[in-house]
């Protein structure tokens, strides 16, 4: 038996992904992983953001993102942590509130994945990073929006944007890994055009 819910999660009728589209902050996570002590791992997350989208299904390399990132919500689970990461050892929020990503280029790598490039820049500076996306499909919720998932990653050298600050230990080794894993959850809703 076919119910009205049943909809819900089926491919939206326009069967096509192209479109404007507006991140949906309350459904998407944009965190980072980072090597704490060489033996364990750190995860955090930053809670504003905001960010659009343009798909286009026929012509990938015609897609383009843009992302504004809130510093000063970062939030990694313990308080004293995440002050010392809004300090001018880490990201300095007061004088750089925003981290930015602007796609420059995209392109398909397979079947639902794709690979999108794009200037980071943090604390003022501008350095290319590439995604590497999972698309994970296109929904009609129940209130009749159009939502597109997708799930990215990348891997970065916090030092690139002058983050610089660490420790030694006792028994050799840092505290924090140079290398920061970047993991994005994204919903994103599509524009209603205008008729």
């Amino acid at each position: 038996m076919t119910t009205e819910t049943d909809t819900t999660t089926q491919t939206s009728p326009a069967g096509t992904v192209t479109g404007q589209y507006q991140i949906d902050p309350a459904h998407s996570r944009l965190g980072f992983v980072a090597r704490h002590a060489m033996v364990t791992k750190v995860r955090g997350k930053f809670n504003d953001f905001s960010g659009s989208l343009y798909l286009d299904e026929a012509d990938p390399s015609r897609s383009t993102a843009e992302v504004t990132v809130q510093m000063g919500t970062v939030e990694t689970g313990q308080p004293q942590r995440d002050e010392h990461l809004r300090t001018s050892d880490f990201f300095e929020v007061e004088k750089y509130p925003t981290m930015t990503f602007k796609s420059t280029k995209a392109e398909r790598n397979g079947q639902d994945n794709y690979r999108l490039t794009g200037d980071l820049t943090i604390k003022g500076v501008s350095r290319p990073v590439t995604l590497d996306i999972e698309y994970n499909g296109l929904v009609r919720d129940p209130f009749g929006n159009d939502r597109a998932g997708f799930e990215a990653r990348t891997v970065i050298n916090r030092k690139d944007w002058g983050l610089t600050w660490n420790a030694a230990l006792e028994a050799g080794g840092v505290m924090v890994s140079d290398k920061i894993t970047l993991e994005l959850d994204i919903a994103a809703v599509r524009t209603p055009t205008e008729a």
